[in-house]
């Protein structure tokens, strides 16, 4: 994947996504690059919450900032007490998992022939910014 390739505003997606993410604390943060392997997105982005309150607390995080980018949303599902809740966002969805449910899913295994993409390069700080 070359990032130059990225349009802007995928760019901004991923950046506000993985650093609403980072934020709040997510742990096992990954960013994956689906597109050559999938027709339905060409971003996974996985993370885990340590509890179903954190796990809330990650997605409303989301929420809000794809909100404040007027992002058109696919759909959503985030059931209490499911342990996983799942945002389609077109080009990028995001997993959010508890650890166990993680897991039993397994999304990392599943998509383990995508393109992984450190999440630090959506969380650096950019010449000029602070």
């Amino acid at each position: 994947m070359d990032f130059e390739e990225i349009p802007e505003e995928l760019d901004t997606l991923l950046k506000t996504i993985v650093r609403a993410l980072d934020d709040r604390k997510a742990e096992d943060l990954k960013v994956l690059y689906v597109g050559e392997l999938s027709s339905i997105t060409d971003f996974f982005i996985l993370a885990t919450g340590n509890s179903e309150p954190h796990l809330k607390a990650l997605i409303n995080s989301v929420s809000r900032e794809l909100k404040d980018l007027h992002t058109t949303l696919i759909g959503s599902d985030a059931r209490a007490g499911s342990g996983w809740a799942v945002i389609d966002a077109f080009d990028v969805m995001i997993h959010v998992f508890i650890p166990e449910q993680r897991g039993f899913y397994k999304l990392d295994e599943l998509w383990k022939d995508a393109e992984s993409i450190d999440p630090q390069v959506f969380l650096a700080v950019e010449a000029g910014n602070s």
